[in-house]
């Protein structure tokens, strides 16, 4: 399938037809709102609660980084442990993602300058450190990607092109997680191929990683990344956070507001925020985790500011 250009890509919805997720509070008024589409599945795997559109595609962004995984680990290289976690993770630039990552490089005989994911610098709060590929926070999925190449000695120059061999498998990972048919297929940040899914999809395939049997690949996955959340995102990061204080929780976030989770029951749920911003990202998985009965405290409140002290909140409004 052929990347979706403007006028063949699905097209979302206006804004209002989608509900208020969450209001940002200041001084008792709500000053702005953030609309979006949320939807949970109970432990079966049907639809439990659904807000908003929750069955149209959409690109879930970083959200489809632990079906990529396991489409790598099916392509035979072999990967554990924190390796694991790093690739399907995006992770903040610290001294400890970029090692790894270059260590995964190494290993199989690659340099930095192998990785097509952009240049970056740290992200802010990660330590000092210049600008660089290790330093994109995808650049553990690249290097399992060139590793994976290198292993089934397919072209390494073009692991990122759509025709590729591992790109032809991620998207029967993905697709086959979800449960979805193949509706777009995009650019990611990183200049990866990204298959669009429907928030029902993306929540389905996370809920397929934690109930798969042990040693299924996308459960090996899920297990990593529950193992060393460090790796999926950083410290003080909300998917790292959620993974180390709530017991058989898998958390991804994605760019442009989306964040799908599974509990280790099978329930799970994910959300799309309509106007791309992050920052209500914490209320709502709060209040969407509380309504599942699981203790929220470790979510940090994302305070509004004025004068440099706390005014308000970002709270979520359904």
């Amino acid at each position: 399938m052929t990347v979706a250009s403007p006028a063949s890509a699905p097209q979302p919805k206006a804004a209002p037809d989608a509900p208020v997720l969450a209001e940002v509070v200041r001084s008792g008024f709500a000053e702005s709102r953030h609309r979006g589409s949320l939807v949970t599945l109970d432990a079966d795997g049907r639809v439990d609660w659904a807000l908003g559109e929750v069955a149209a595609p959409f690109f879930p962004r970083s959200s489809n980084k632990p079906m990529q995984a396991a489409a790598v680990l099916r392509s035979g290289l072999e990967l554990s442990g924190a390796r694991l976690a790093l690739a399907a993770g995006s992770h903040v630039g610290a001294e400890i993602h970029q090692q790894l990552a270059g260590r995964m490089l190494a290993d199989h005989g690659l340099a930095e300058a192998a990785l097509r994911c952009p240049e970056s610098a740290p992200a802010f709060g990660a330590g000092p450190g210049p600008r660089g590929r290790l330093a994109m926070n995808c650049s553990g999925k690249h290097a399992s990607w060139l590793a994976a190449s290198v292993v089934n000695e397919w072209p390494v120059a073009s692991y990122l092109d759509a025709a590729h061999p591992l790109q032809r498998l991620i998207r029967e990972t993905v697709l086959g997680l979800s449960g979805e048919r193949e509706t777009a297929l995009g650019v990611d940040g990183c200049g990866a191929p990204l298959q669009a899914l429907s928030l029902t999809g993306l929540a389905r395939a996370f809920r397929a990683a934690v109930v798969a049997d042990p040693g299924e690949p996308a459960r090996r996955v899920a297990d990593a990344m529950r193992a060393h959340p460090e790796y999926v995102a950083g410290e003080g990061q909300l998917d790292t956070l959620l993974m180390r204080q709530v017991p058989g929780l898998l958390a991804k976030g994605g760019a442009e507001g989306v964040q799908a989770v599974a509990l280790a029951d099978g329930r799970a749920f994910a959300f799309k925020i309509e106007d791309g911003s992050g920052r209500a990202r914490n209320a709502i998985t709060a209040r969407v985790l509380a309504a599942l009965g699981v203790e929220t405290s470790v979510v940090p409140v994302v305070p509004v500011l004025g004068g440099g002290a706390p005014v308000g909140e970002i709270r979520a409004a359904f």
